[in-house]
């Protein structure tokens, strides 16, 4: 489990004089303090100022109503530091405004990483093919189901306050991606990226006070990408493959290969993409789907006769 850091946790009871007081009773405070942050709830009591002992947070005097005044006041606190007793056994977030919450029996609302996380994904799902592609929104199952599983193997949690990421909790991720799940470092930068997305919605709506990520540092590293000679997807086009769907695969491929197009570009195109170019021959007219920019790409012979094999399908 997640342990509560140690906290300077302090109470006082003070005087507050209404401005323009001249004279007269004046009403009694009560201020928390958390490492230095405040809150402060009335006590719903009065005293007159001449009686108060700033030094001790209590009345002066012996008599009947001086001891019922100092013992309601000590009640509070007793209620209060029992509010900071359950708050700590529970280990739940500690702060001058949750002790001050749980004193006045307030529901603390909480908002959990993963019901936060699966919500943002819910609303990127439907605007799949307006504002995100289906590719992007497969990124972010991936990054939430990594997240999940890292929750379960480091804290035994199903779901954590959001306000428990921490610095510390960044850097443990970021092991467990590239230790436990074995990815590798642009694929743990990936979806660190993802995870950082949902921390940001987070501070914009005021429920994480300072970014976790300030001294994270992690970059994407250059990749060398291997690239297929001309006899090497001459084999590919002359192989013989046992069934048409591993052989309209191949096809696929190759199609891409001499196009330059992604396969989600390929899943899309239509008779209306081929149009007539610049220098009279067959071109691919689309609006790549990655980039949304429009791109006109000339067919070479070996990518215009896969369409002229594939004429006949409904494409």
């Amino acid at each position: 489990m997640l342990k509560n850091m140690k906290t300077n946790f302090s109470l006082l009871f003070y005087m507050k004089k209404p401005k323009n007081y001249q004279s007269g009773t004046a009403p009694i405070y009560m201020r928390i303090t958390v490492n230095g942050k405040r809150s402060e709830v009335t006590t719903g009591r009065e005293c007159d100022p001449a009686r108060w002992n700033i030094h001790f947070g209590r009345a002066n005097g012996t008599k009947e109503d001086i001891r019922t005044f100092n013992a309601y006041l000590d009640d509070l606190q007793s209620k209060v530091f029992e509010a900071h007793r359950q708050l700590t056994i529970r280990d739940e977030i500690i702060s001058a405004d949750t002790i001050r919450d749980k004193f006045l029996g307030r529901d603390i609302k909480i908002n959990s990483l993963l019901l936060l996380f699966e919500e943002h994904n819910n609303k990127m799902e439907t605007l799949v093919g307006k504002d995100y592609s289906r590719g992007t929104l497969t990124c972010f199952r991936t990054s939430i189901k990594h997240t999940r599983n890292f929750l379960k193997w480091k804290y035994k949690l199903d779901d954590i306050d959001i306000r428990r990421i921490d610095h510390s909790f960044i850097m443990e991720y970021d092991f467990y991606l590239r230790s436990k799940c074995k990815c590798k470092n642009n694929s743990a930068v990936k979806n660190m990226k993802n995870f950082g997305k949902i921390i940001r919605i987070c501070i914009a709506n005021g429920w994480l006070s300072a970014d976790p990520f300030l001294n994270y540092k992690q970059k994407r590293k250059t990749v060398d990408r291997v690239y297929l000679t001309t006899d090497e997807l001459q084999e590919w086009a002359d192989k013989k493959f046992s069934t048409d769907r591993l052989s309209q695969v191949r096809d696929i491929f190759l199609f891409c290969c001499f196009t330059g197009l992604a396969y989600a570009d390929v899943q899309k195109l239509r008779k209306g993409n081929i149009v007539k170019g610049v220098d009279g021959g067959q071109w691919i007219d689309i609006k790549r789907q990655k980039t949304d920019t429009p791109s006109r790409i000339p067919l070479l012979p070996t990518a215009l006769s896969m369409i002229e094999r594939y004429a006949d399908w409904r494409f």
